[in-house]
């Protein structure tokens, strides 16, 4: 059983930045795609940053790009997101996916105007 979980959420002001982690109890970057997601209260869960296996160039939704960077360290286990120039409608909780099966439980980020 794979377990996925994410650390570094917390409260922000806008303009500020976080550093969410992911540590996950399977290596799985060489095998399927890794990434954030996040849903805002009373909205879908969304696509955030992905990482395909072996591929060295992340993607990003058009609502982030230029301000969160995505990374891993793959002698971890390890997944980042890299979060910069927070805005107000970055508040969501954040979820950790590894295989678009595994889940983590999610981590709270607020982001106070």
């Amino acid at each position: 059983q794979v377990q996925l979980v994410e650390s570094g959420g917390g409260s922000v002001q806008a303009g500020g930045s976080l550093q969410l982690s992911c540590k996950s109890s399977s290596y799985l970057f060489d095998i399927c795609v890794v990434g954030w997601y996040r849903q805002a209260p009373g909205k879908e869960r969304d696509v955030v940053a992905t990482i395909a296996p072996r591929s060295i160039t992340p993607t990003y939704s058009d609502s982030v790009k230029g301000r969160f960077r995505i990374s891993q360290d793959k002698a971890k286990n390890m997944l980042y997101l890299q979060m910069y120039s927070l805005k107000s409608e970055g508040t969501a909780v954040y979820y950790c996916t590894m295989c678009d099966h595994y889940w983590g439980q999610g981590t709270q980020v607020t982001v106070s105007s």
